[in-house]
């Protein structure tokens, strides 16, 4: 299940970032959506970091 969410979360975001860069390169505003899809992969990667060093200070605490 990892791998699948992985897999979606690296289509999503260079579909974002090349759509981003593009419309910055063509002086075109960007989409809604685009940017509610950047602040949603912004938010799941700022939740992974959170729970990832939450995990690690739990580990560290238990042993």
């Amino acid at each position: 299940m990892l791998s699948v969410f992985a897999l979606l979360y690296g289509f999503v975001a260079m579909f974002v970032l090349s759509s981003l860069s593009r419309n910055r390169r063509e002086r075109r505003p960007d989409a809604p959506i685009l940017a509610l899809a950047g602040r949603g992969l912004m938010a799941a990667s700022v939740t992974g970091a959170a729970l990832a060093a939450s995990a690690a200070a739990w580990a560290s605490l238990v042993h």
